[in-house]
């Protein structure tokens, strides 16, 4: 308060409480929000100057002051990769072919997925017109880029369940992968409630440099059931496939972690795919095992299945933090040399507990993510229908805790204090429903709404480099939403609908004419469908497209008026099967892929785009820049010097 005789917060900020009245007030809750948001937050000392005029329309057609905060997320978020990732980490987990055993044609049928050709399907992109071509790809396979629109369109097999990008050094110009995981059946369905092993297929994608190469560079056939969730180190983990290292060992490209259904976390050390050319399916063998218990405890986890991961973003990198079933949060120490947390397997891989163990919630953590700008902070999303954020120097009560809805995934953007939310629309209050920003609490701020959604939102992303979040949703529509700068109240922002746009709407369509008309009638029954084989015996999807190259007059095109009347309008079935519904949606972590976006769902069709309009000449500039770095570092770029059409969309100028 302005009439303390001391000021209620002071920097550099103490770890304890003041012992004045006046600040004791704010209690653990002001000081742990003030720590990771005043304390670390660039905009901070930005908020306290004039505001600069931000009238008038940018290059790509959005109000110059909705564009602002994205050119200042490049720079903050280039700031603090710099002090907060590393170059090398983790030297002794490198993969060894001598831990990776290739299987043969029949012995890998059973990890396969069991859809050997993806539904039907057409793509219907704005401006361009199309004969509405129906494609059938066969299992593995893609179409080639769009060559205007570059969207690529691949099919894995089965509903997608987790996907993560694979991160690479800044300006390396290097290929972008993903790695994914889809149940083997169309129709699978899997209790929570226990645990359950079985085969399962973890894909590896390599994408190019964005341009005609897509493609399935290898997969890892596992005995652990499904995987829930999956996390990349955030740096350190990657190195130049060129020169190769002396045998056995690989040049690595990442170290991967994976949520299991049978409680387990699973920690891979993938190599290059050009060390596993000559083969495309691979059982192998795990650096680490992650599990909670103890040396004491059986080998079955007593928390249930683990649902969610979240590996420390800060170098050095050495927790990562996961949820499970029974509302357990455990976080590990990977490099530690404890006895009693490292244990050496017969095989030679390691067994690893837990040095931190809390239960955050009544039941199941749905997401669990860790505060970018201060590893101190944790935020976990359970079924009891809570978000809590942790400061984990004190896990004897959270700091703050807010019950409003049944959360299905959260992002933490990196320059704020809060977290964006998606939710399962099954207990929101009529009309909030969709994607929410929610305050840690310091600030006070209440609720920012910055989409509503009719059904529920399955899957949520931001990335740093665009102030940007999209959702994925049930209905089969994905947009995006451009954040305003949420260090002042949000509320305040006017027009917040004009931040939002679609980037496709996946619909159903029957193959019949006569299907068709009744469809658009009314006439027809309502399709009950609950198998994949019924539903895709007499319908096909079709994907609607938004041109995002420019955001001129957007708000008067179709996909805008088509979203704004389905937000009204739009009615959900949910007594058949939901084959256009998007799982999960993933924005690239890369500077050098930072406009792409990769979404995949209930078809098992994997899509990814580029939301061309959101990279600005900061942007373009600041990877010019980076790549110029790295070639001077590394003595060249690691991939072919000829630009890719995706690179051409990045460095040229509007």
């Amino acid at each position: 308060p302005k009439s303390s005789p001391e000021p209620s917060v002071r920097f550099p900020l103490s770890p304890f409480p003041s012992q004045h009245a006046d600040v004791r007030i704010f209690s653990r809750l002001a000081w742990a929000g003030a720590a990771l948001w005043c304390g670390s937050n660039p905009f901070f000392s930005c908020a306290q100057r004039s505001k600069p005029q931000c009238r008038g329309l940018a290059p790509n057609g959005f109000q110059n002051s909705i564009m602002a905060p994205v050119w200042k997320c490049l720079s903050t978020t280039h700031s603090l990769r710099d002090q907060h990732y590393s170059h090398w980490e983790f030297p002794d987990w490198v993969p060894s072919t001598r831990k990776w055993t290739f299987l043969s044609e029949s012995e890998c049928a059973q990890y396969l997925p069991e859809e050997v050709k993806s539904p039907l399907f057409s793509i219907q992109r704005e401006g361009i017109e199309e004969d509405s071509v129906l494609y059938r790809i066969n299992r593995f396979n893609s179409l080639q880029p769009h060559e205007e629109r570059l969207d690529v369109s691949f099919f894995v097999g089965g509903p997608v369940w987790a996907m993560e990008w694979c991160p690479c050094p800044e300006g390396s110009g290097a290929t972008q992968y993903v790695a994914l995981y889809c149940n083997k059946g169309m129709d699978d369905k899997n209790s929570l409630a226990e645990l359950h092993v079985g085969p399962a297929l973890l894909q590896l994608w390599g994408l190019g440099t964005l341009q005609p190469e897509t493609g399935l560079a290898y997969a890892i056939a596992t005995d652990h059931g499904c995987i829930w969730d999956m996390k990349f180190c955030p740096s350190g983990a990657w190195e130049l496939p060129t020169p190769c290292r002396k045998p056995p060992q690989m040049n690595r490209l990442g170290l991967l972690a994976a949520a299991c259904s049978d409680g387990r976390v699973l920690l891979y050390s993938l190599p290059h795919p050009e060390a596993l050319l000559a083969h495309k399916r691979a059982q192998v063998q795990c650096v680490a095992t992650l599990q909670v218990g103890s040396i004491q405890a059986g080998n079955s986890s007593e928390c249930g299945q683990c649902f969610s991961l979240s590996w420390m973003p800060s170098k050095p990198h050495h927790h990562l933090a996961a949820g499970f079933y029974d509302g357990t949060v455990a976080i590990w120490n990977l490099p530690t040399k404890s006895l009693l947390q490292r244990v050496r397997q017969p095989d030679g891989s390691l067994k690893l507990y837990p040095f931190k163990c809390f239960l955050a919630h009544d039941h199941a953590v749905r997401s669990i993510e860790w505060c970018k700008v201060n590893s101190n902070f944790l935020v976990t999303a359970g079924n009891d229908r809570k978000i809590k954020f942790w400061d984990l120097r004190r896990l004897y009560e959270p700091i703050n805790s807010i019950k409003r809805f049944l959360t299905t995934e959260i992002t933490w953007p990196l320059p704020y204090s809060g977290v964006t939310v998606a939710q399962d629309n099954c207990y929101a209050s009529y009309g909030l429903c969709g994607i929410h920003y929610i305050d840690a609490g310091y600030l006070g701020f209440k609720a920012y709404f910055v989409a509503p959604r009719k059904g529920t939102v399955w899957s949520i992303s931001s990335s740093d480099w665009l102030n940007a979040v999209a959702a994925g949703d049930i209905t089969g529509e994905l947009l995006a939403a451009v954040l305003p700068d949420l260090a002042v109240n949000p509320l305040n922002i006017k027009r917040p609908s004009e931040r939002r746009f679609p980037i496709y709407k996946a619909d159903l369509v029957p193959c019949s004419p006569a299907g068709r008309q009744a469809e658009e009638s009314k006439a027809g029954p309502a399709v009950r469908a609950r198998t994949y084989s019924e539903m895709a015996k007499e319908h096909y999807l079709c994907f609607q497209d938004t041109d995002l190259r420019s955001f001129r007059n957007f708000f008067s095109r179709a996909p805008m008026r088509r979203m704004h009347e389905q937000e009204v309008k739009a009615e959900l079935s949910l007594d058949r099967m939901q084959l256009e519904s998007i799982h999960k949606v993933r924005f690239s972590p890369n500077l050098d892929s930072h406009g792409w976006l990769v979404s995949g769902g209930q078809a098992g069709i994997v899509r990814v785009h580029c939301l061309l309009g959101l990279i600005s000449p900061v942007g373009r500039k600041l990877l010019q820049e980076r790549r110029a770095q790295f070639s001077a570092m590394y003595g060249g770029q690691p991939e072919s010097p000829s630009a890719s059409p995706a690179e051409h969309a990045l460095l040229q100028k509007q």
